[in-house]
C-alpha cells in the first residue's frame, strides 16, 4: 500500500518521531498528534524539509473527545490512508519491589489501551465506508508473554495485541487492513532509562524502515526483532513456572511512569 495521508500519535519522539521522518515525502500528507508542543513542531519542520505537508495537533490520547476532534478534523483533509496509533508509556518495578503505583498503573491503562481505542475509533466508520486503508497498533514484545519486571505495561500491550487481532477479522471484509506492530528493543527514551539486558536493540530509524515496509506489504503481524518474538511465543508453550524461572534470573530496572491517573 502506497500511503498518501499518514496519521501518527506520539509522533513528537521515538518511533512515532522515526515513521513521520519516513514517511515524510513531495506526494505525503502527514498528520502529526502529540503532547510536546516544541517537540513536535520540531519533527513537523523536518518533515516539511522533506517536502511533506503535515499538520499537526496537540493532543493527549487519553481524551476521547479530543481524539475524536483531530482524527475528523485529519479526515476533513483527505482520507486517511494509513492510521499508526504508536503512542504508549511504559511503567515496572525496580529490582526488590513487588506493588506498581496505583495511579501509574492506571494512567499507563488509560494511555496504552483507551487511548489506542480514542485513536481508532473514529477512523473506523469512514475507512470501512470508503472501503480503503490500514490500520496499525504499536503493540510491543512485553504483549507476547508477561514479564515479571513489568506487570502492567504487560497487560496494556497485551490488550492491544488481542484488540488488533479481533479488529483485523471484523474489517477485512470491508477492505481495511489492521496490522500489528511488535517492536523489541528500539534506541528510544523509553528504552534507554530501562535498565535491563536489551537484545536485538536497534535505532528507531531501522525499526520505523521495517515497520514501513512491513506496512507496504499489508503484513498482520510486523514483529521484531524475529528471533526474540519467536522464542518469546515458544514459552508461552513451555511450563509457566519454568518460564517465570529463567526470566526471574535477568535482572531489571523499569522505571515508573510519571503519569498518573486523572481524577
Amino acid at each position: 500500500m502506497v500511503a498518501k495521508h499518514v496519521l501518527i500519535t506520539g509522533a513528537s519522539s521515538g518511533i512515532g518521531r522515526a515513521l513521520a521522518l519516513r514517511y515524510a515525502a513531495p506526494d505525503t500528507r502527514l498528520t502529526l498528534l502529540g503532547r510536546d508542543a516544541a517537540r513536535l513542531e520540531s519533527v513537523a519542520r523536518d518533515c516539511r524539509d522533506r517536502g511533506a505537508t503535515v499538520e499537526t495537533a496537540i493532543v493527549e490520547v487519553q481524551d476521547r473527545i479530543g481524539m475524536a476532534a483531530a482524527v475528523e478534523a485529519a479526515l476533513l483533509q483527505a482520507p486517511i490512508d494509513v492510521l499508526i496509533a504508536n503512542a504508549g508509556v511504559a511503567t515496572g518495578l525496580s529490582p526488590g519491589q513487588i506493588l506498581e503505583p496505583s495511579d501509574s498503573v492506571r494512567a499507563t491503562l488509560a494511555i496504552n489501551v483507551t487511548g489506542v481505542f480514542n485513536t481508532v475509533e473514529p477512523a473506523i466508520l469512514p475507512m470501512t465506508r470508503r472501503r480503503a486503508g490500514m490500520i496499525a497498533m504499536v503493540g510491543s514484545m512485553a504483549g507476547v508473554r508477561g514479564l515479571p519486571f513489568s506487570p502492567a505495561y504487560c497487560a496494556t500491550k497485551a490488550a492491544v495485541h488481542i484488540y488488533a487481532e479481533s479488529l483485523r477479522g471484523v474489517m477485512a471484509p470491508h477492505g481495511v487492513d489492521v496490522s500489528l506492530i511488535v517492536p523489541g528493543f528500539v534506541k528510544t527514551p523509553m528504552a534507554a532509562a530501562t535498565k535491563s539486558w536489551q537484545p536485538g536493540l536497534m535505532s528507531d530509524m531501522e525499526a520505523a524502515e521495517i515497520i514501513v515496509g512491513g506496512l507496504e506489504r499489508r503484513k498482520t503481524v510486523i514483529a521484531f526483532p524475529r528471533f526474540m518474538y519467536y522464542a518469546l511465543r515458544f514459552f508461552t508453550f513451555l511450563p509457566p513456572r519454568w518460564v517465570d524461572a529463567v526470566m526471574l534470573r535477568f535482572s531489571a530496572d523499569v522505571p515508573q511512569t510519571t503519569e498518573r491517573e486523572a481524577i
